[in-house]
Formats: structure tokens, C-alpha cells, sequence
């Protein structure tokens, strides 16, 4: 493998695992100015240290960033292609993998002794500048409870104490990750995704790729995080499938060349069985 496939493929493993430059190097223990020019091609032979930390810090086999088949691996089912054509499945994850996280603003509300509506005016007031990333989560709060009048707020305490698993979604994600590769493309608040991964609130798969809006800078619908969850997937766009349920979210998808398919969790059932039938192959 030359300098220039191994720079690309370490910065698709990096972004594959939802994590920045500077997130990586903390993880790997690199020099940002070393791990800068590696992703740009500059050194031609990185030494195996150093790969495989890379390899730990986003969790990919140190064979596959090599490029090499490793003898001892057992094989892998071969991944499908549908009847339609699809080879990846992004998730959505507020409204498709969890659901009922609004009732984290009945619960403020109470406490705040506010109407629901104007906890949620003012959230919303927030909401792209927090799932760009362009603010952080503790401005976010500062912002949010001095408003509410509620000291130390915690919007992720209120948000974790309310979602829920989607009934069915578990044997789903996981019926669709043995066949499919798998992504999660969320509007997202920094830190939000790693939270729900770690305290098992998701269904706990391979994840390919996961495009998450405030490491991308943008949000659904705009047309840069379409753009970018593309890149992570390394497929064309009229191979991938879009699971969300927001219809603007769905429309932009599709603009871009994607499948999309409209999850409804108010009836989970019924679109789980509309995404297997969308799946055959």
C-alpha cells in the first residue's frame, strides 16, 4: 500500500469512528502535526507503532487499515446487495433507534413551572448552533437554565432520564447489520452519541460509519452532511438507504440520489416491515 492509500484510508477509519484530529491524537497519543501529515500522504512508511494506534483509538483491525487479510480471521458473511440496489443503511436515531425524548420537556416544564411550549421555543432557539457543534454543550446549558431559571441545568440528564429503545429495534438494526453495513446519520449534540454507546441505549452493532452533526459542522437537512456520510460510507449515493423519520430529512436524502424510507415510531411495527421488504435481496 502506497502513502497516498494508506493516508486515505487511516483518515476514513478516523472519520468511520465519528472522532476529529485532535480527538484522535488524544486517543492514540499522537502529535496533531504527525497524524496531520500521515493523513495527507507527507510520510511514506508511519512506523507500526504508530498504526496501531490508530488502529485501537478507532476500533479497526490493524489488517484491514493495511490493507492485508489476516490468516487467522475467521471470514465474515459476505455483506448483500438489495433487489433495489443498497449496499449501506444509515439510522436516525432520535425517532427511529429511541423514541419519547420530548418528554424531557413535559419534565422541565414541571420543574421550571413554564408551558411546555415555551421550554421547547427556547430549546429550538438553540438547537443548530448546539448539533453543529458550534456551541458547547456547557454554554448550551448555562444558556438554557438561565432562561428556565433552573440552576445546574443538565439538558442530558432530562434527555437520558426520557428515550427509549423503539420496540423491535434491537432485532432490526441487528438482522440488517449481519447483511448490510450499517451507519448511524444523527443531528446530534457534541458528546451525545458516544454517551448513548456507552450506556447501551442504542443497539450495540458494528457501526460503519457514523456521521454525527456537530463533529460534521452541519445539519439535516443540509446538503454538506449528506455529502460527508457519503464519503464515510465509501459507496455511491444510489447505494444507500436512509431510515428517519423526518420528511424534510427524507427529501434532502433524496435529492442526493439516496433510498429513503419513512419511520413512523408511533408504529414501529409497521415500518420494520416495510424496511425488510425494502432489504430483500
Amino acid at each position: 500500500m502506497d502513502e497516498k492509500t494508506l493516508a486515505k484510508t487511516l483518515q476514513l477509519a478516523r472519520r468511520r469512528a465519528g472522532l476529529t484530529q485532535q480527538e484522535l491524537c488524544h486517543k492514540a497519543s499522537l502529535s496533531y502535526s504527525t497524524l496531520a501529515k500521515i493523513e495527507r500522504g507527507a510520510i511514506k512508511t508511519p512506523s507500526v507503532f504508530t498504526i496501531a494506534a490508530i488502529a485501537e483509538a478507532t476500533q479497526t483491525p490493524m489488517e484491514e487499515l493495511l490493507g492485508l487479510k489476516s490468516k487467522a480471521a475467521v471470514p465474515a458473511e459476505p455483506k448483500r446487495t438489495s433487489k433495489s440496489g443498497v449496499k449501506f443503511v444509515y439510522f436516525d436515531i432520535n425517532g427511529v433507534l429511541l423514541h419519547f425524548f420530548e418528554r424531557a420537556y413535559t419534565q422541565i416544564a414541571r420543574k421550571a413551572d413554564r408551558p411546555t411550549d415555551a421550554i421547547e421555543t427556547v430549546f429550538w432557539r438553540y438547537h443548530g448552533a448546539i448539533n453543529r457543534g458550534v456551541m458547547g454543550m456547557r454554554e448550551f446549558n448555562t444558556k438554557l437554565g438561565k432562561e428556565y431559571e433552573i440552576k445546574d441545568f443538565d439538558w442530558q440528564k432530562y434527555y437520558l432520564a426520557n428515550i427509549e429503545r423503539t420496540p423491535g429495534i434491537d432485532k432490526l438494526v441487528e438482522w440488517v447489520a449481519t447483511h448490510y453495513e450499517v451507519g448511524i446519520l444523527t443531528n446530534s449534540m457534541p458528546g451525545t452519541v458516544d454517551d448513548l454507546r456507552k450506556g447501551s441505549f442504542i443497539p450495540d452493532v458494528t457501526y460503519t460509519a457514523i456521521a454525527d452533526s456537530s463533529k460534521i459542522g452541519a445539519i439535516k437537512p443540509e446538503r454538506r452532511i449528506y455529502e460527508a456520510a457519503t464519503q464515510l460510507a465509501a459507496v455511491k449515493p444510489k447505494e444507500i438507504l436512509l431510515v428517519d423519520n423526518e420528511r424534510p430529512n427524507l427529501t434532502a436524502a433524496d435529492h442526493q440520489g439516496w433510498h429513503v424510507l419513512w419511520f413512523d415510531d408511533y408504529h414501529p411495527e409497521e415500518s420494520i416491515a416495510r424496511i425488510k421488504k425494502a432489504l430483500e435481496f
